[in-house]
Formats: C-alpha cells, structure tokens, sequence
C-alpha cells in the first residue's frame, strides 16, 4: 500500500476516548511539538455546486437528497480499518495514519460504528422552502467509499480504497478511505429513504455533526445548496421522446454500459431490486459488492428516468454491458490451453473458502405446478478468506457438454506451479443463467433440531464472482477484485474454455427462492431447524483449512400449509433475518 509523507503529527485530532498506538517500533515525537502541530489528515466539507435541481417523479414519489456534497481529504488519506472479532463482538473502527515510515493507529470511540455501511450520523441536512420554513431536519450516514473523484491534479490517479462499503449483515472486516487529494460523495444513496418534497424551491443547509468534526479535526463550515424539486411523469420519458433520447444518448456516451441493467434475476443470484436515483453529474457509481442477494446497489450514475426505461425495457438474462448491479469489470482470461504434464498440488499459500451464515431468510409460495407448496427461501455466502485467490479454468472437449475444471496453484511472485484436476463445469441453458456453472462449489441443506439432515437444495452448481466484500482485512485481501460482472466472467454457450475466480476477501451470494433451490418445506413439522451453508462438499477443492466449511442459521418453522411463517433468532450479535 503507497504511504504519503505526513509533515504534520497527529495528536491533535485524537479524541480522549481514542486509543492511541505506535506501531513498527518508532518512538512517538516529543510533546510540545505535537501539541503545536496541526491535524494530519485534513478533512473538509465542499459543495461541488452551489445549486442543483432534483426530480420528484409522479409514480414514485420521493426525493432523493443528492446535493453534491463532498467530505476531501488533505496531507494524507482518511482510512479506517473496520473489523469484528466474531459474531459475538462488537465493530470496532481504527483509523491508520501513515507518517513516512511510521503507520499510527487510534480506535475510535467504542459504539460509534455498528454496522460496515459507513460513520452513522455523519452529516446534518437541514431543508427550508420559499419563505424560510424549516420543513426537514435529517442525520445522513457516510461511507468514505463513496463515489468519488480527484480535487488535485497531481493526487494518485485511482484510489487504493474498495468502491463502497459492504451491506451483508454477515461481513466480517472492511476497509473504508478517502485517497490523499479525493473527495468522497457523502449522499447516502439506498442506505437514506428518499423525502417528500413538493415541487418548488428549497435551500439545503449541508454540514458535519459535531462529534465527527471534534473526531477528525474538521472546521465547522455548512455548505448551502439551492434546491429547485421538479416533478416528472415516467410518461415523458418514454423511448421516443425527443428529450429522452437525446437524455439516453448521452448518458451512454459518458457512462458507457451502467444504463443497460438488467432487472431479472441473474444466474440464481436473484432479483435486483431499482436503484436509487442520482443525479448524472454526482458520479455516485454502482457498488460492486451487493450483487447477487437481497441487498441494493449503491445508486447509479444515471438520471433516474433512463434507470427506469431501462428496467421497464430490459429483459431478464446475463448478456453484454447487463449486470446485476455490480461494478462492470473484464474477466481474468483462461489459459491459453488446457494444462499438460503431471497434476500437483505444490506446497505454496490456498485459498481458504468459508461460509456465512444464511440471511434474507423468508417463506415463499411455489408457482405453476408447485402452487401449492411452501418454500423457505435464503440467500448464502461463500467467501476466500485468502491468502490466494481460488482459479479455476474449465476446457471443453468439443462435442462434450461438460468442461473439464482444474484448479490452479501459483507461488509467491504469481507464477503459476501446479494444477489439479478438480470436477466439471456445467452449461445453464435457463433465462436469468445461460453461462456456465462450476459443479460442487457449496451446498445447502436444512437440518432438523437435531442438526441430521431434513431437506437439501437441489443448487450445487455456481457461477463463481466476487459480490460481497466479506472481509478486506485478511492476508491479500483484493479490494478491486476483477471479476463482479456475470456476463464476462461465465462464459457464452458457445465457449471453449472459462476462468472463474473467487478472490482473497470477497464471497459469492446466491439467493435460493426458487422451487429446487429453496427448501420444500410443505410436509415439515414445525419447529426448529438450521440452515446448513457449506462449502466445498466434496472437498475437490484444495484449501488451507478444511474444517471452517460449514455455517449454521437458526430458523423456527410455525404457521399452517399455506401459510407458514418464519422465525430467525438473533445469530449472536447479529440480529437480522
């Protein structure tokens, strides 16, 4: 990781409540010249404009406070490490200072970070109208991942920092950051319900709470932003129009394949629920890290009229620039050929594949044939906690349905020292999949209270991509995993071989609510039961550790056929279903 010269030391921004560190063996400077120097980093709050307009659309009313305000960093970047021992403890956020040679932490006050979706009560946005009235106070959160851009010519040009901040109730460690001479947008996106707001003329009252202010050694100074609120009619912006064409045009022209979404479920991964509107100058991009399960993409960079053409218009399906919602990105290339010689598993660092537990647990009705029949429906992590990434190539023989996968091994400087054989890959004909699927990556089963096995779903074939940042504090963690985009990193039907790559960090959602991948849950007592997640089930998969395969989630099982209900007790600390 680059470090920036600091010339300022650092104790001055340092809350008494924070705990201070020194690492690498380096003697802190002397007192009094700490106490005169200045904060380092420097953090302040800008407006991009002094105005913006912001559109109230009639068939889904709502406000979405995108007002251009930025938090910048200064003399060095803003970077929290944001981790969990396990389940049964609480978030803790340290910030690291980078000084020349010297790396200086400090914990911040203990509760003030909860979650990994950014610093809570960051920002105050305080709205009147035409004659002064107050008619909105509200607190925003901050993700210092948020979108965001250059202030100077001479910062880095790309930011070292992942691109949001991860949403799975289940992640374990984060790493958010502002780059030295970056801004990041402090609109909050879907983390902030939109506000009803009439159409007419607003002033914004934009600043930083206090206790972040007094925390990180930031001037008191709001930023004021005229808002003029329009509304809008989907109508008006039907492909056709002069207006929305031309709107259509040159959104593509700047932004490239962000408008073409696909709102369908991707590869069994799930229905994306619409994004957030932003405005197409506030450069709040797509997250890449919800993509596959329940939770919603950070808004895009799009006007929430050409977002909403294209889900009226899209169909369902992996096809080129159509995503789920994540960050489009090239898949890494197979091998040129398939590999010769003698397999072996050589002595250098594995992957290491881990389970969440199960979340977005709910119960669904069948369709069509299974109409009347009950599902327990569930999204389901898979993650690498490193330190490799997991490689695995599929080679086709042609008139084969099947690939032949093979995992690959790689030293320390990245070159490649073994191979072995490791199952098949599979082509998924079906709308919504229609790529090609490594067999026996993870399995789900439910378990009856006495934790045998009751029910399994019938998904064990995967697509493989790096949708959730689970943990970007380990060993290699890659915070700009390459590929989060389906429809490059599967491969086309008419494919001769395919890379699929799980890398150091991130996991793989797959959200089973459909009949054959729920779980069948019409004839099942009630009662308590426990959804399995495993990994790796066959153990084909060379791993450092084979025995952290498996996660547990409770579920209590109540209600009549027809209408059965759910119950998901807390998972430790973890209280979401």
């Amino acid at each position: 990781m680059t470090r920036f010269h600091q010339a300022r030391p650092w104790r001055a921004v340092i809350a008494a409540a924070a705990a201070i560190t020194v690492t690498a063996g380096v003697v802190a400077a002397a007192p009094d010249a700490e106490t005169q120097a200045q904060p380092t980093p420097k953090l302040s709050l800008i407006a991009a404009s002094t105005a913006v307009t912001l559109d109230s659309w009639k068939e889904d009313p709502g406000v979405y406070l995108d007002l251009g305000t930025y938090v910048t960093a200064e003399n060095g970047p803003l970077e929290l490490k944001v981790t969990r021992k396990s389940y049964k403890d609480p978030v803790v956020a340290t910030q690291v200072i980078r000084e020349g040679t010297r790396t200086l932490t400090r914990t911040l006050p203990p509760g003030l970070v909860k979650d990994f979706a950014g610093l809570p009560g960051f920002a105050k946005v305080t709205i009147t109208d035409a004659s002064g009235r107050k008619v909105m106070d509200k607190l925003e959160a901050f993700c210092p991942n948020n979108a965001s851009g250059r202030v100077r010519p001479d910062a880095p040009a790309k930011s070292k920092y992942p691109e949001s901040c991860p949403i799975n109730p289940f992640t374990l460690g984060s790493v958010w950051g502002v780059e030295n001479g970056w801004a990041s947008n402090t609109y909050a996106g879907y983390y902030s319900a939109p506000v009803a707001l009439p159409a007419g003329k607003y002033t914004a009252k934009v600043s930083v709470t206090k206790r972040y202010r007094d925390l990180f050694g930031m001037e008191n100074k709001p930023r004021t932003i005229k808002v003029t609120v329009r509304e809008r009619s989907y109508d008006d912006e039907r492909p056709g129009a002069g207006s929305a064409a031309a709107m259509r045009h040159g959104a593509q022209g700047s932004h490239g394949s962000q408008g073409s979404h696909a709102a369908g479920g991707h590869s069994g991964h799930g229905a994306m629920r619409a994004p957030a509107p932003a405005a197409a100058t506030s450069g709040a991009g797509p997250s890449y890290n919800v993509g596959h399960g329940p939770h919603t993409p950070a808004p895009p960079a799009l006007p929430w009229s050409l977002k909403k053409a294209a889900l009226r218009a899209a169909p369902v399906g992996d096809a080129a620039g159509q995503t789920d919602g994540s960050r489009k990105a090239p898949a890494v290339k197979p091998a040129a050929k398939r590999p010769t010689g003698t397999p072996s598993v050589p002595d250098v660092p594995k992957p290491d594949l881990r389970s969440l537990p199960a979340y977005g647990i709910t119960i669904s009705k069948g369709q069509g044939d299974t109409a009347r029949k009950d599902y327990l429906a569930f999204s389901a992590n898979v993650w690498n906690a490193g330190p490799a990434q997991l490689v695995v190539d599929g080679f086709r023989t042609p008139g084969k349905e099947l690939m032949d996968a093979y995992q690959y091994f790689y030293d320390a400087n990245g070159k490649q020292v073994g191979y072995t054989p490791t199952g098949t890959m599979e082509w998924d004909p079906r709308p919504g999949h229609e790529h090609w699927h490594f067999t026996d990556f993870a399995s789900y089963r439910l378990l009856k209270a006495d934790k045998k096995e009751s029910v399994r779903s019938g998904k064990e074939a995967f697509c493989l991509a790096n949708t959730d940042a689970v943990d970007y504090t380990v060993k290699n963690a890659n915070w700009h995993p390459g590929n989060t985009d389906l429809s490059t990193a599967c491969g086309q039907e008419n494919s001769i071989s395919v890379r699929e790559v799980l890398d150091v960090g991130s996991g793989d959602t797959y959200t089973q609510d459909l009949p054959g991948q729920s779980f069948d849950i019409s004839n099942l007592p009630n009662g308590t039961y426990y959804i399995q997640v495993l990994a790796n089930p066959e153990k084909r998969l060379k791993e450092t550790n084979l025995n952290n395969n498996s996660a547990l989630r409770k579920v209590v099982l109540g209600g009549r056929a027809g209408a059965r209900t759910v119950t998901v007790p807390a998972h430790d600390l973890v209280n979401a279903n």
